[in-house]
């Protein structure tokens, strides 16, 4: 039996989340009919459009760009700024109708998912069909709109959901392929960007259907690993699964679906560190430590790395498994756009268990304990963000000086 996959993807979902909740306060203007974007928080975005409304595309407004030059495309853009937690409501909101129809999703950001929905006919209907009711449920209840795609792998699945928008459902089966696929200009294929696109038109490719055709040798010779899945994707071969993200009993972890790809690395480090101060924060809770160290990463063309190495001696302290992260984090990065960044750990053992000291190591680690301890301390009593490690502020600085300097 062929896989039914699908690739559910809200339509602007921040300015939509932000729209739905002022109506529901009582605002008489949805932000989606008119020209209106959200973006301009400076300290976490840097002063980006995160999500523009349809009007506000049709002024050339782009998701990424400075706000200054959206308004200057479009003079009486509204600004929203970004409203984090409602974002994580609606998100989970999402998630939980999308749980109704399947146990096998895979969350790919904070507002996209993957859905396994092979063998559900007997429950739902046809695909065309489930994927209506999952849509209109989620209209009806939530207040937002999505899009559907639909075939029997994830890459085919989530071209699909990028056809006509919004409100909408699309299949892309393998035998749809030369009509609806192979005719749409080579940018439109999932990871080619601008400098790719440049690439392959001097190839004389010019659509996705001349990639597809197109001898592998050649494709191969001329863009390395990268030609390798741009052929492959072209040909809709993916045999990717689709992953749900389980909770690790035998370990500790946590990680973050970012609503853009990250491409800095400094940024990403950030992130990492983030990630890290909160998992050793709650081993220190639990009087734990760990012997192992990993991370995972999720690219924004559906791959997935994990690394993980063991640690020389059992521990819970921040700095000593931040150095480690990153470590693993240089060794498997190869600048692809980040969507997904994770930090677990394995091998717990009791706080109890002693350190096996080195003649060579002069760390003060009773220091670095009491420094985490203290730490603790304040951000229970006062907050996250009550106190930063200095090392972040420094990396936020040097983020904020890439970004100036791409610009």
């Amino acid at each position: 039996m062929d896989r039914i996959i699908f690739h559910i993807d809200v339509n602007s979902a921040f300015l939509s989340w932000e729209a739905v909740e002022r109506l529901r306060q009582g605002a008489e203007v949805d932000l989606r009919m008119i020209p209106s974007a959200v973006g301009g928080d400076i300290e976490s975005r840097h002063g980006v459009i995160l999500a523009k409304s349809i009007p506000a595309k049709k002024y050339g407004v782009t998701t990424g760009e400075p706000v200054v030059d959206a308004l200057r495309k479009c003079p009486e853009l509204v600004l929203v700024k970004p409203t984090r937690d409602l974002y994580s409501r609606n998100s989970r909101a999402f998630m939980e109708i999308l749980s109704q129809y399947s146990d096998c999703i895979e969350k790919f950001s904070v507002d996209e998912a993957f859905m396994d929905m092979t063998g559900t006919r007997a429950l739902f209907g046809e695909p065309v069909e489930a994927a209506n009711r999952i849509k209109d449920q989620i209209y009806r209840e939530l207040g937002f709109t999505v899009n559907v795609g639909i075939s029997t792998n994830k890459l085919l699945a989530k071209m699909a959901s990028d056809f006509e928008k919004p409100d909408k459902v699309h299949t892309l089966f393998p035998w749809e392929m030369e009509r609806k696929f192979w005719p749409l200009p080579i940018r439109d294929l999932f990871f080619v960007g601008k400098a790719t696109e440049k690439r392959l038109q001097n190839l004389g490719i010019r659509t996705i259907g001349d990639l597809a055709r197109t001898d592998y040798e050649i494709i191969r010779k001329n863009l390395k690993k990268q030609g390798e899945f741009l052929w492959r994707y072209a040909n809709g071969l993916d045999d990717s699964p689709v992953e749900p993200v389980r909770p690790d009993n035998k370990g500790y972890g946590n990680s973050v679906t970012v609503p853009m790809d990250i491409t800095d690395e400094a940024e990403a480090k950030r992130i990492l560190q983030g990630l890290t101060e909160k998992v050793c924060m709650r081993l220190r809770k639990e009087d734990v430590r760990v012997e192992s160290v990993g991370i995972s990463i999720r690219f924004n063309n559906l791959s997935r790395v994990s690394h993980q190495c063991s640690l020389p001696a059992a521990t819970n302290i921040t700095q000593e498994i931040y150095k480690i992260v990153c470590q693993l984090f240089d060794e498997k990065w190869d600048g692809t756009p980040i969507r997904l960044l994770g930090v677990s750990t394995a091998k717990v053992v009791k706080e109890g268990s002693g350190r096996q000291l080195s003649l060579f190591d002069q760390t003060d680690y009773e220091k670095l304990e009491k420094l985490d301890r203290a730490l603790d301390n304040i951000k229970a009593r006062f907050g996250d963000h009550a106190v930063q490690r200095a090392a972040n502020v420094t990396t936020v600085k040097e983020s904020d000086k890439s970004r100036s300097r791409q610009r």
